[in-house]
């Protein structure tokens, strides 16, 4: 099969390629980023040795771009990881999270309408249930609970998701959407809560934590999400939503405790600041469907999988340090410059 794989440059995305090389060797993964501020070729670096790869630079909300893509390439499948993902610059600028993840998916429906795919696939967020109270333990994200979006980020992720369930009653377009929890491991852009911890505890600066640091989270290590992904893309029922998470529910203090523990780091760097607005109090994926329906179940908890998290950003110092200098955007010209 030939899959487009759109925002691959990015922290799941690429993980997923990576991914879908090693257990898929048969298949031709095409990666599709406009290199954005999170994009990062350079995360790819490997996956350019791989015959069965290749990169195209494009906008996903570029309909003529997009339509004479999906005529010269006649995918397969497509994966559609591309979206601006964070909250914080989603309150401050929603305008490109509309177009983005919004228009951007739109387009890309409209193309598979029209080259007639074999699947498209969302991924989304759990953040479009909204939250939970802290004090209901007893209570889970189910693919049944109502949409309630607290932020931008999470108003343009659930719009898209709309889109493509009414992309599937509408026309008959064969799709399915993934809802996860948060997700850790190798190549997170380091704004993230828990490469920005690594990076400022190895250089002893002070941890910023939202409010009391009470807010709770499902943690789901990367290479956990990417097997659910490809169950659902090559198993899952067209028109079904499949919530993915890792059984793993920590407050953000706790997070950041592990990660100074592991790094034995005092956690007198903690530094308690104002928290953001409408900050979710918490989220908790329930996943029994995808278990029951496709046998998936991740093999990583929080404590095996964080160490091996801290591991590699500490033994890929190179790959984060050229992001927060600046440099990674310079990857691109130095891959593709003069051709």
């Amino acid at each position: 099969m030939k899959i487009c794989v759109t925002g691959g440059a990015g922290f799941i995305g690429a993980n997923f390629i990576y991914y879908e090389l090693e257990k898929h060797c048969e298949d031709e993964i095409v990666c599709l980023d406009n290199l954005t501020y999170a994009g990062n070729l350079e995360t790819l670096s490997e996956a350019f040795n791989n015959e069965k790869f290749s990169f195209i630079k494009g906008d996903i909300a570029d309909r003529t771009f997009i339509f004479d893509l999906f005529e010269k390439e006649q995918f397969d499948i497509v994966v559609n990881f591309a979206a601006e993902s964070h909250v914080d610059r989603s309150i401050t600028d929603p305008e490109v999270f509309v177009r983005t993840n919004v228009v951007g998916t739109t387009t890309l429906l409209d193309a598979c309408r029209a080259y007639g795919i074999n699947r498209f696939h969302q991924v989304s967020t759990d953040e479009v249930y909204g939250d939970l109270p802290l004090d209901r333990k007893d209570l889970f994200f189910t693919e049944q609970t109502p949409l309630h979006t607290s932020s931008p980020y999470s108003s343009a992720k659930a719009s898209a998701d709309l889109f493509v369930l009414a992309y599937h009653r509408t026309y008959g377009l064969p799709v399915t959407i993934s809802r996860c929890s948060n997700n850790y491991g190798p190549y997170q852009f380091p704004e993230k809560l828990i490469p920005l911890i690594i990076y400022r505890a190895t250089n002893d600066l002070s941890i910023p934590v939202y409010g009391t640091g009470e807010n709770v989270r499902d943690w789901l290590y990367v290479e956990d999400h990417c097997s659910a992904i490809d169950l659902i893309i090559r198993n899952g029922k067209d028109g079904e939503v499949y919530n993915i998470g890792g059984h793993n529910e920590k407050t953000n203090l706790e997070v950041v405790k592990t990660v100074l523990s592991i790094l034995d780091k005092p956690e007198s760097l903690i530094t308690y600041v104002t928290d953001r607005k409408g900050h979710d109090l918490r989220y908790a994926i329930d996943p029994v469907k995808i278990e029951t329906e496709l046998g998936w179940k991740p093999e990583y908890s929080f404590e095996t999988g964080m160490p091996l998290t801290v591991k590699w950003y500490l033994e890929n110092r190179c790959w984060w340090e050229n992001i927060i200098n600046g440099e990674y955007k310079n990857y691109y010209e130095k891959m593709y410059g003069g051709r």
